[in-house]
């Protein structure tokens, strides 16, 4: 019997081919990833890329496209490409944040239900079942005006509304590979119950985990810009894309570049990552790698 490492390690070359394979004749994963790669630079450099302060009110009000203000500038005189520079930190790190704190709770919760089953299970899931009946954006907006406005509060909001979506994945990979032969050597060999949901179940089940952390990228990404946009985001003085447009709603017809570019960066943004998604369910799927 092959343990799961063993078997993980003599598929890492025909993974790494699929990797180059699916992206060389992926047109819209090498778009996905230029256009990430794009804002993920202008996030990191945003103070160095941003022609002036994003709060910076200046008397050049409503002024629209020019040299000096490339994007334009809003109601107040501020410089529209800095405020969306800088909002991209903002928006990429809430979007990473959530997904990263709802993909660590919502895998161990995933593989502790479908590992040990009975009352776990019954416990675990009635919860994820009673989450799963509500939209995540209106557990979101519940969690909000709990906690209260501000960014731990947004991501704390959002990591808990997405929960659901990762322990249904995690579970249902679990029920079918616990049953596999490899598992059943790490049970007979006397390894621990945590090393065996760890080492022997959960890389097997990496595949649908990443794409759905992809996906949920993208969501959480919407979410924080609509919880912006209706007041329940972060502070006023942080600049997002969701704040950017809430700003510039009461002036869409006076100023088309208000509602146009920030709309337009959330989509780019949520294209690209879902592009980017579609070919990471190709290229990691293991069991696609083992019969290549």
């Amino acid at each position: 019997m092959v343990d799961t490492s063993q078997a993980l390690e003599m598929v890492q070359p025909k993974r790494r081919s699929r990797f180059h394979a699916t992206l060389a004749q992926d047109r819209k994963a090498q778009a996905g990833l230029l256009v990430l790669a794009l804002f993920v630079i202008g996030a990191i450099f945003a103070p160095l890329l941003a022609p002036f302060d994003p709060n910076a009110m200046t008397l050049d009000m409503m002024s629209g496209l020019s040299w000096t203000h490339p994007l334009g500038t809003d109601d107040l005189g501020r410089d529209l490409l800095s405020r969306i520079l800088h909002g991209t930190r903002v928006s990429l790190f809430i979007g990473v944040s959530t997904v990263a704190i709802a993909l660590a709770i919502g895998i161990v919760l995933g593989l502790v239900a479908g590992y040990f089953g009975g009352w776990l299970d019954f416990v675990i899931m009635r919860y994820i079942d009673l989450q799963w009946a509500f939209p995540n954006f209106i557990i979101a907006v519940y969690l909000v005006a709990v906690f209260g406005t501000g960014l731990l509060n947004v991501i704390v909001a959002l990591s808990l509304a997405f929960v659901d979506d990762f322990a249904r994945v995690a579970r249902s990979m679990t029920l079918t590979l616990r049953e596999e032969q490899y598992v059943d050597a790490a049970r007979t060999l006397g390894f621990s119950k945590a090393r065996t949901l760890f080492i022997h179940i959960l890389p097997n089940a990496v595949a649908p985990i990443i794409v759905q952390a992809t996906v949920s990228v993208s969501y959480a990404i919407l979410g924080e810009a609509s919880l912006s946009f209706l007041g329940l985001g972060v502070d006023a003085y942080t600049p997002t894309w969701g704040l950017i447009l809430a700003d510039g709603r009461g002036f869409i017809t006076q100023a088309w570049w208000l509602g146009v570019f920030p709309g337009l960066a959330i989509m780019l943004v949520v294209l690209a990552i879902n592009f980017v998604g579609d070919w990471l369910r190709d290229a990691l799927d293991v069991r696609q790698a083992l019969d290549g």
